[in-house]
């Protein structure tokens, strides 16, 4: 299973549509769409295969899926998440068309959660472990809006907390420094498969570059490791995916989420 066709259809048919919805409050099936509603607001658009889709057909789809989340008032942002290796006549210029905007495209990774689950010598003072309280939560979520740039941080800590409390598997593990979070990332063991994913790794400017990142997805590896899990999948940006690639991943492919945001006029 190392050969990357053979990654890339594991991945396809393992960690496609009911493997990255299954925390949703709600999913309605359109054609092979799967229309996800998560806690916070939040929608997302995910699929196996457009099998060649013609542009009427793409147009027809994006069209109803905006209808859809249109009339729910909750909803207050919407990701279609479009990976490079699928068939579909003109989705990027559709999706622009129909107001969605295109984000960073981050590689589609994959590897032997063994190969990450190795010893890395931290700088002294930093401490990883996993959290659960939600005051850790919301300081570990306005941390990755530092990162990442997002405007609020308090509709993602809500989420993450109302996860926790259903217990759906997920793990949250954060590195510290002077009681301070430096550095995080989330841990999804995905049911019925070998697979778990890594996501969310986020590292403050001035921690990067000292092997804080690689020893938080060490510590997540092993945990999937203990949880029965075989491979580990993760969307990385071209920050983490060279160090995801010297630990044995492999790139597979790539995606990127175009982002619908509700007009507040």
């Amino acid at each position: 299973m190392n050969s990357i066709p053979r990654l890339l259809a594991a991945y396809d048919e393992e960690l496609r549509t009911d493997a990255e919805t299954h925390s949703a409050v709600a999913v309605r099936i359109l054609g092979p769409l799967h229309l996800a509603t998560f806690a916070g607001g939040r929608g997302f658009v995910t699929y196996r295969d457009l099998g060649d889709s013609d542009s009427a057909t793409i147009r027809k789809f994006v069209q109803e899926t905006l209808d859809y989340y249109r009339t729910d008032t909750s909803i207050t942002m919407v990701e279609w998440k479009a990976r490079a290796h699928d068939r579909a006549a003109d989705l990027h210029q559709t999706l622009t068309d129909n107001g969605f905007t295109a984000g960073e495209t981050e590689s589609i990774m994959i590897g032997e959660a063994q190969r990450l689950a190795v010893d890395v010598t931290l700088p002294q003072g930093v401490d990883i472990r996993m959290i659960v309280s939600e005051d850790e939560i919301k300081r570990m979520t306005q941390m990755q809006a530092e990162v990442f740039g997002d405007l609020d941080p308090a509709p993602m800590a809500k989420a993450l907390i109302e996860r926790l409390a259903r217990k759906d598997g997920m793990e949250l593990w954060a590195a510290k420094f002077d009681g301070d979070i430096i550095c995080s990332g989330r841990l999804e063991p995905v049911n019925g498969t070998t697979f778990a994913g890594i996501w969310g790794g986020a590292t403050l400017r001035h921690w990067r570059v000292k092997g804080i990142y690689r020893a938080l997805t060490a510590a997540r590896a092993r945990s999937a490791i203990a949880a029965g899990k075989t491979w580990i999948q993760s969307d990385s940006t071209e920050i983490s995916r060279p160090i995801l690639e010297r630990a044995g991943l492999h790139k597979v492919s790539e995606t990127t989420p175009y982002v619908w945001l509700r007009s507040k006029t």
